[in-house]
């Protein structure tokens, strides 16, 4: 380990050098004498000696006053420099102008202590983020033993990514909320809201709306029997269909829905590479009638101006299922609204998330996971969070009260 020297001591030497170097040959060998006779490397005296001589002019260089000042700026510099990277790594983890919460903090500071030191970490996000915890708080938080707030959500955390990523990872916290509690925890939605920032999961977001409706305007029309009314009374009182498009790596894709207003439930699909009536929205309709025993009496059919819906073939296979054809009226933006939103549903939840696609074949497979998925586990909101499948059941089962579907 270096030795240090007091500025008395430093004096006293150089001063005996001084004194030396006219009785030696060279500034070597008086250092070498007096360092001898002060326990001190040759080697530091002439150190010391030519620093003098800067300082003092005789010998041009850097003075010790320069140097320090260098020193204390390269410092400060550093310093700055890794200032800066903190606040840049927590301007991802905090909100500007709010305090964050104690877990978070000390979750930061745990990610880059090895890289800036816990006392360093603190100092300068105090500065910064209002409230930050002080390097002595975490430290003492550190020891405290777990709180049951974070033992629960320790094990709430990974139900709610669990739950999360098993429906298509596109529920916001209102339908997590209500999930949640169906799986037996007693939570709050704020609570839930909370957690799923933790899990960092969150809701998908619809985009606008594209259009693939082609009146044909040639021919006369069924009347408009819903008028926006998207209601219904019982199952299989009225349904909607409509068709969306995806594309793939091999053209288009065209995918028919067929749902019941009741209880929202998709009761025919298809997918093609095409839209002729036979391969696309006809296909649809025989597995919805298929699905019910082949008679649609009492169904009325609603879809929009599509040349496909309005295709005399596709309205006589409507009538000779015993349903009753209904279209929305020319340029109303609402009039199959409840089809549209489920394709907007539909194209948010599953096409654009697990995108892109190959083939058809490869739309058609996930559709039918997902049209099982809609049915059977999905929670509607318009349905008070429950299921399709769990409406219509107690309809069945005698309560049979209307559900109103909001679109």
């Amino acid at each position: 380990m270096a030795r240090k020297y007091d500025q008395e001591f430093r004096a006293r030497a150089l001063r005996m050098l001084a004194e030396a170097l006219p009785e030696q040959t060279s500034l070597h060998a008086a250092s070498q004498h007096v360092g001898g006779l002060l326990g001190v490397s040759p080697d530091t005296l002439r150190i010391w000696y030519r620093r003098t001589q800067i300082d003092t002019g005789v010998r041009p260089g850097i003075t010790t006053d320069v140097a320090e000042e260098n020193r204390r700026l390269r410092r400060e510099n550093a310093e700055l420099k890794k200032a800066n990277e903190v606040l840049k790594a927590a301007s991802i983890f905090f909100a500007k102008g709010t305090r964050p919460a104690t877990n978070e903090m000390i979750k930061f500071i745990d990610t880059y202590r090895d890289r800036f030191g816990v006392e360093f970490l603190c100092r300068t996000l105090r500065a910064a983020v209002r409230g930050f915890i002080t390097s002595r708080g975490y430290r003492a938080a550190k020891r405290r033993l777990p709180s049951a707030r974070q033992l629960r959500d320790e094990l709430l955390v990974p139900e709610i990514r669990r739950l999360h990523e098993a429906n298509y990872g596109v529920y916001g916290v209102r339908k997590m909320h209500a999930l949640v509690k169906r799986e037996g925890w007693e939570i709050g939605r704020d609570q839930t809201a909370r957690l799923m920032r933790l899990a960092d999961v969150q809701g998908v977001t619809r985009r606008a709306k594209a259009f693939t409706t082609r009146s044909d305007s040639a021919r006369d029309l069924p009347g408009d029997l819903v008028n926006r009314a998207f209601t219904a009374a019982a199952p299989r009182c009225l349904w909607v269909a409509d068709i969306t498009y995806v594309a793939t790596w091999s053209g288009f894709a065209y995918v028919a829905f067929i749902t019941d207003v009741y209880a929202r439930k998709i009761v025919g699909w298809s997918v093609a590479s095409t839209l002729k009536t036979e391969a696309l929205p006809l296909q649809a309709l025989d597995m919805a009638a298929w699905n019910i025993g082949g008679n649609l009496a009492g169904v009325t059919h609603h879809s929009d101006h599509g040349s496909n819906y309005m295709s005399l073939r596709y309205t006589e296979r409507v009538r000779e299922l015993g349903a009753m054809p209904s279209t929305g009226t020319v340029g109303d933006s609402y009039d199959n609204a409840l089809a549209e939103t489920v394709n907007g549903l539909y194209k948010a939840e599953l096409i654009r998330r697990r995108g892109p696609w190959k083939t058809v074949e490869e739309v058609e497979l996930a559709t039918l996971e997902y049209v099982w998925w809609w049915n059977n586990q999905r929670l509607h909101e318009a349905l008070e969070y429950r299921t399709p499948v769990e409406v219509e059941a107690a309809y069945y089962a005698g309560a049979r009260q209307p559900v109103t579907t909001r679109v």
